[in-house]
């Protein structure tokens, strides 16, 4: 990620350099994907909305044949995932279904099946998993009928986690190893540490922990070798509720992964993660006796956010805050 780091800030400098719009637009965006992949997710989002103001429809669209999606439909897709992560579900939501309204009309089907995946992301982390299974569904279907391992392979992995998201994670272990398996394939690394932070969840919900936390000693050096920092603090969180489900808990490990997630949450400015975190605390240390400190971690973190609040961390922050009130 570094080495594309650097390859994005060398084109944008060339762009700039040059002066017109379309390599301007284009360097906006690499950068801005590749700052948000390394963990620079407001700065990344910064990119991308310097990006959304360049692009042109009728300059730019034809674009989407030589780089294999439409550029706009990309920007919107990353940008959605820039917002979620930075706390604004709401606007996250509203660019995702921008970028799939746009990919319809546009009738490209690798810009359709790009958008379909980033907006099946946004709608599962927003915890719409109706929506979110939908979308996925229509993903691999089209990737079937086009012959796309690559984005076959992503939706089986999306497909599982959102199974085992509505509470049937042990029927899904197979299905989001082979789809693991079929990503590894393509000779792609990027997004594996949040894939197997999604595998490590299904084995230990399936009772399997060996496996489980063989999946989360695979995540943290591929982040530390890929660069690849935007989930670490989800990927430590949910090791941390690993922790505390495992046959033998040790009541310092959870906490340990808690509390790092959110440091490294907070460092990246991802309130949602954040928020995550912080209720992953708040519950333990709610089951430890110690509610007023749980109260003083989440009531601030949660009294950040300014929208967003019929999503489901959010319900869940306040529903939790309730109870420590009570």
């Amino acid at each position: 990620m570094w080495l594309c780091r650097d390859l994005a800030e060398e084109f944008l400098a060339l762009a700039e350099n040059r002066g017109t719009t379309a390599p301007l637009m284009i360097g906006h965006r690499l950068k801005g994907q590749s700052m948000l992949l390394t963990g620079e997710i407001a700065q990344g989002r910064r990119h991308h909305d310097r990006a959304i103001t360049l692009y042109n429809p009728a300059q730019h669209r034809a674009l989407a044949m030589r780089f294999g999606q439409d550029a706009r439909v990309s920007i919107l897709c990353f940008r959605s995932l820039a917002l979620w992560l930075l706390g604004y579900p709401g606007a996250a939501l509203a660019d995702a279904q921008h970028a799939l309204n746009e990919a319809r009309e546009i009738g490209h089907a690798a810009t359709l099946m790009y958008a379909l995946f980033f907006a099946s992301f946004t709608y599962m982390f927003c915890g719409n998993y109706a929506a979110a299974n939908a979308l996925v569904d229509e993903l691999v279907a089209m990737a079937e009928d086009k012959g796309a391992l690559y984005w076959k392979a992503l939706g089986t992995v999306l497909q599982s986690h959102v199974t085992a998201l509505t509470g049937r994670a042990s029927s899904v272990v197979e299905s989001i190893t082979a789809g693991i398996n079929a990503w590894r394939s393509t000779g792609s690394t990027i997004w594996m540490p949040l894939f197997l932070s999604f595998a490590a969840k299904a084995f230990s919900e399936a009772g399997n922990f060996e496996d489980a936390w063989r999946c989360i000693a695979e995540a943290m050096p591929t982040m530390e070798t890929t660069k690849e920092r935007w989930c670490e603090a989800e990927v430590n969180r949910m090791a941390g509720e690993i922790a505390l489900t495992s046959p033998s808990p040790d009541a310092a490990k959870p906490e340990a992964y808690f509390d790092r997630a959110l440091r490294v949450a907070r460092q990246q400015q991802a309130k949602s993660w954040e928020l995550r975190a912080a209720m992953s605390m708040a519950r333990l240390w709610r089951d430890q006796g110690k509610r007023d400190e749980a109260r003083e971690l989440l009531a601030p973190v949660y009294g950040w956010f300014t929208e967003g609040f019929d999503t489901l961390d959010l319900k869940e922050a306040n529903a939790l805050l309730d109870e420590l009130a009570a």
